[in-house]
């Protein structure tokens, strides 16, 4: 039986040695999404201009606007605790996702895996050509967390529902 992943995706300050998690979204089996920004710890001073050329958030929306990392931790615990949650970029995400439960002095109570697992042969065959169709029927101009996690999900969908249909 055929399960919809859930799908993760962090935003951050950069990558490398010191970088940290801006944003966090996830798109639910059903589709439900959550989104928040994250407040920078004390430490996390890492900020690459380029990475800030591509989300488009500035540090100080982060700091006026972004949750704690407690509170995220807790959020992200609440809401997919005992799940595995599949993500694209899992070994910059991994790092990011235990900075920020480190920081919130807390474990994740769900499991992070690289969506690569639930992708078959068939699939990754469309995959890019599919993923392009989503982005531009959603006209998903923010590279944002929760609506990166969405075409993910989507992109996921159509390609298994196209080696459904050719079987």
């Amino acid at each position: 039986m055929m399960t919809v992943p859930i799908i993760i995706d962090f935003e951050a300050s950069g990558f490398g040695a010191g970088s940290y998690p801006i944003e966090v979204g996830f798109s639910g089996r059903h589709g439900e999404g959550w989104c928040t920004l994250i407040r920078p710890e004390q430490d996390w001073q890492h900020w690459d201009r380029e990475a800030a050329m591509t989300h488009h958030i500035p540090r100080e929306i982060l700091v006026e606007r972004g949750r704690s990392a407690a509170f995220v931790a807790e959020q992200l615990n609440f809401f997919l605790s005992g799940n595995t949650v599949y993500t694209d970029g899992w070994a910059q995400d991994y790092v990011w996702m235990a900075r920020l439960f480190e920081a919130a002095q807390s474990v994740p109570k769900f499991r992070l895996e690289d969506l690569r697992q639930v992708i078959t042969p068939s699939q990754e065959s469309s995959w890019h050509a599919t993923k392009s169709q989503v982005l531009n029927e959603l006209r998903v101009a923010r590279h944002r967390a929760s609506s990166d996690a969405r075409v993910l999900q989507l992109t996921w969908l159509r390609t298994y529902d196209e080696e459904r249909l050719q079987h």
